[in-house]
């Protein structure tokens, strides 16, 4: 209904288990494949269906396979298996920022994605953008062949600032998206905002995409001065042990306290 209501009538819905039984197929025992693939997948995906990725039908785990309670990397390797061969397939996968810098296995697979020079790109949104969860999230970008200036090369881009707040959720307004759309094209370092990192310095990171380990976010701008914070700190601890003694006096007029 979406897609219609927007005048696109160029699809295919399909309700399916996307991981234990794809629904896109060539017809040849393979994968359908696509020159853009996006998805948005449930974060950290629970019992995934491990049990049929120890023998992938499809070959999906080309890159390592995923832990039990954690089907992210799971969705990142079908969607690399559904992209075209071609030089100009791409993708764009939404992520928990935990997916960026967890270790064991992920970590495995996050390392071998960026030996085979994929990913192109690394965007940390602000949390509370998504239903059901309050976390942050991130789009990582991923090409098959990536320009000249970009191979060995990954952009990190800290966007957690870039946010509407609203009363129960924050929302991500368009031009909000059409700034982090100029800084992936520009490839360029800007300050507080955004790091061109090489291979060699995430090697030397251990292989993490944490986005603060490159972007730190300006600093200063929200810092009361010391005497405010520590009139603030006082004012703080004082309600604290009020409300203490409240609960205490609660409890020992209900009886819980003798």
């Amino acid at each position: 209904m979406n897609l219609v209501l927007h005048g696109i009538e160029d699809f295919q819905i399909a309700r399916e288990d996307t991981l234990r039984s794809p629904a896109f197929t060539n017809g040849a025992g393979g994968l359908a494949t696509f020159d853009c693939v996006i998805a948005n997948p449930p974060f950290s995906l629970k019992e995934w269906g491990r049990e049929v990725w120890e023998n992938d039908p499809w070959g999906r785990a080309q890159y390592g396979l995923p832990p039990d309670s954690y089907g992210d990397y799971a969705f990142v390797q079908h969607m690399i298996a559904s992209m075209a061969q071609g030089g100009s397939s791409r993708m764009a996968v939404v992520l928990p920022q935990g997916a960026l810098f967890r270790k064991s296995a992920e970590g495995k697979i996050r390392e071998a994605l960026l030996n085979e020079d994929l990913i192109e790109a690394v965007i940390g949104l602000a949390p509370n953008l998504f239903y059901g969860t309050g976390l942050a999230g991130c789009v990582v970008i991923l090409r098959r062949k990536k320009p000249a200036e970009r191979k060995n090369k990954v952009l990190i881009i800290d966007a957690s600032s870039l946010f509407r707040k609203g009363r129960a959720q924050n929302f991500l307004d368009p031009e909000h998206g059409e700034q982090i759309v100029k800084w992936f094209h520009a490839f360029e370092d800007v300050e507080d905002r955004a790091k061109v990192v090489t291979l060699d310095e995430i090697k030397d990171e251990g292989w993490t995409l944490n986005i603060s380990r490159y972007v730190l976010p300006p600093i200063g701008e929200d810092i009361p001065p010391l005497p405010e914070a520590v009139a603030a700190f006082k004012d703080v601890l004082a309600e604290a042990r009020a409300a203490e003694d409240h609960l205490r006096t609660v409890l020992i007029e209900g009886g819980w306290l003798a």
